[in-house]
């Protein structure tokens, strides 16, 4: 054998293998540091509400486990929309939130919820920042996302049809529905989609209520047995007290749960847990968790946002408050106790 061939022979497998393994950190790197300088990825994320919440909390949770082991450093800004929702207050946050963007400089927004879209993410269309987003209500086109190469989510479609049949299961005389919501304009296609949903043929919407304080909401819910036999409790945000300030959700649920003697339904699971009676909820850590599989694909696969499409989650959950059940004098049959999550107590005896 010739020099050349004994140096093949000796060396060609060594050799091979350290290749190999080369290849695979560069993969395993590829995995763990998507910036070339093998630094974390900087994830902003912009929720529009605030915390502490499970709305909220949840879609982050889902949307890091949806990313996986990419190395990344996160910060989070509240717009704070439901409890500042003057557009004066928005405004103010809205810069706020812009002139974090200017100073750290993210790699990725994640932004959830409409406000966040408004404020902030249709200001960076088409620039270098990847944007992924969640909990969005409006279609995705009235932001711009459709011409735009940088933006890719998952838009929120609510479980309407399945909650009333959640309902009927255990109040099956429910006939007359009441809608309440309040006058954000996130709710505007919300309900051009429950007006799509066909319902049981027993079931009609008797009315559409758009109601603006608090005053007046204690006054029509005192009122909904003359015309209703259950509530669809959609909006409750935006109730001004006395003061013209917004009053806190979970005071308003509260105040519902201890004062309405009608049963009602909603879409999310925070809600069942401050007193609503039933939802098949949108899943939160599945919104965030869609969203994270997104980013996923562009920061590690390398592929465009504009390539990922835009689609709404599909897995809904159906909850009941057990304890609303309770109050109102409802019995809940064994089957709904195994075929659903069941929530105990309210909330605020949890504290």
């Amino acid at each position: 054998m010739d020099k050349t061939g004994a140096w093949r022979g000796r060396f060609a497998a060594p050799l091979y293998f350290c290749a190999m393994v080369l290849i695979f950190s560069a993969q395993a790197s590829a995995e763990t540091n998507v910036q070339p300088d093998g630094t974390p990825t900087r994830i902003l994320h912009v929720m529009s509400y605030h915390t502490p919440w499970r709305w909220t909390e949840g879609q982050l949770e889902g949307f890091k486990s949806g990313l996986g082991d990419v190395k990344a450093e996160y910060k989070v800004f509240e717009l704070d929309t439901k409890r500042q929702s003057e557009p004066k207050q928005k405004a103010e946050r809205a810069k706020a939130a812009r002139a974090l963007v200017e100073q750290w400089a993210p790699h990725l927004i994640y932004t959830t919820d409409d406000d966040a879209q408004e404020l902030v993410t249709r200001h960076y269309l088409n620039t270098p920042i990847v944007q992924v987003f969640s909990g969005v209500n409006k279609a995705p086109q009235e932001y711009g996302f459709d011409k735009a190469n940088n933006v890719t989510g998952v838009v929120e479609h609510e479980h309407f049809g399945e909650s009333v049949q959640l309902l009927k299961r255990l109040v099956p005389g429910v006939k007359r529905l009441v809608v309440v919501i309040d006058d954000a304009p996130m709710w505007g296609p919300v309900v051009e989609r429950m007006k799509a949903v066909k319902l049981p043929p027993d079931v009609r919407i008797v009315g559409w209520e758009m109601i603006r304080t608090y005053d007046e909401y204690k006054a029509r819910i005192k009122a909904y047995p003359e015309m209703a036999d259950a509530i669809a409790l959609i909006g409750i945000f935006n109730f001004k007290d006395a003061a013209g300030k917004n009053v806190p959700y979970q005071e308003v649920q509260r105040w519902t749960a201890e004062n309405s003697s009608l049963p009602d339904l909603g879409f999310w699971v925070d809600r069942v847990h401050h007193g609503t009676l039933v939802a098949v909820t949108v899943s939160e850590r599945e919104q965030g968790l869609a969203a994270g599989r997104l980013a996923r694909q562009v920061l590690v696969d390398r592929k465009s946002p504009r390539d990922l499409p835009i689609q709404p989650t599909t897995k809904g959950a159906p909850v009941i408050s057990l304890a609303r059940a309770n109050k109102l004098g409802i019995r809940v049959h064994s089957d709904l106790l195994l075929s659903t999550q069941v929530i105990t107590r309210f909330d605020w005896d949890a504290k």
